[in-house]
């Protein structure tokens, strides 16, 4: 079978199943798993596609944003692994900033509470559980997203130059080697950069299935933060060695 036919067959399995093994691949075009490998390669330097464990998933679209519902139940127990690592690097006497995030959310439960930390969040869910835990907390202010929690606009860019961090911790819809951290809302975008900017260290935390996917928005390059994730196949995360936090080989 010749190399466009292949990749016609894979792109629209992709289509129909958003993921596929390779074996299926190998299946249905009755080609090796190296050749299906090259193809694979191919197809996601294309930007067609992104290799995930043992296969091919389809890249969101460029708009798409899960709300904080369907957020939530993803890859819930990755999400706890990444918030913990991330709550082990806040020391006494801290100023942190926490984006609106699930995974970021999941950091609360981590925090240190014998330790005088201040939080600053743009995350509406975050103040009950901060609240809960006794920790000193700063809500910023502007418009509330409704499908997230997150309040961002002109307003929360204003209150957010009122302080200065040692730590931020962000969400990302995308990570990509050329095209960095992105997002789907501009405005949230916006409210990112400008928490990097007022950080002196800057993390990232995003679970595997980031990796390969791009946004809208640009947040920043990926030398930019570091980025804190969960243990993944080495195909996946071997682009972004440099920029991991720590690696998990």
């Amino acid at each position: 079978m010749l190399t466009p036919e292949r990749h016609r067959l894979i792109l629209k399995a992709l289509k129909e199943k958003e993921s596929v093994k390779i074996q299926e691949l190998v299946d249905l075009t009755n080609s090796s798993e190296s050749t299906i490998r090259r193809d694979l390669t191919l197809l996601e330097e294309e930007k067609y596609l992104k290799r995930i464990h043992g296969g091919a998933a389809l890249l969101q679209g460029k708009l798409k944003e899960p709300n904080i519902i369907e957020k939530s139940a993803t890859n819930l127990q990755q999400k706890k692994y990444i918030a913990k690592e991330a709550a082990s690097l806040v020391e006494e006497g801290d100023c942190i900033y926490l984006d609106a995030g699930t995974t970021t959310f999941q950091m609360v439960d981590y925090l240190p509470i014998d330790k005088e930390i201040v939080v600053v969040t743009n995350g509406l869910t975050m103040i009950e559980p901060l609240m809960k835990n006794g920790i000193k907390a700063y809500l910023i202010g502007g418009f509330i997203k409704p499908s997230t929690g997150a309040i961002i606009g002109r307003g929360a860019l204003t209150s957010l130059e009122l302080y200065r961090f040692d730590k931020c911790f962000l969400g990302v819809n995308g990570i990509h080697v050329e095209f960095g951290f992105t997002t789907p809302d501009p405005e949230e975008a916006a409210v990112k950069m400008a928490a990097l900017q007022l950080s002196r260290e800057k993390y990232v935390l995003a679970d595997h299935t980031k990796f390969g996917e791009i946004s809208f928005s640009k947040i920043a390059h990926l030398t930019e933060a570091k980025i804190i994730t969960d243990e993944a196949e080495e195909d996946i995360l071997h682009p972004y060695l440099k920029y991991l936090w720590r690696t998990n080989s």
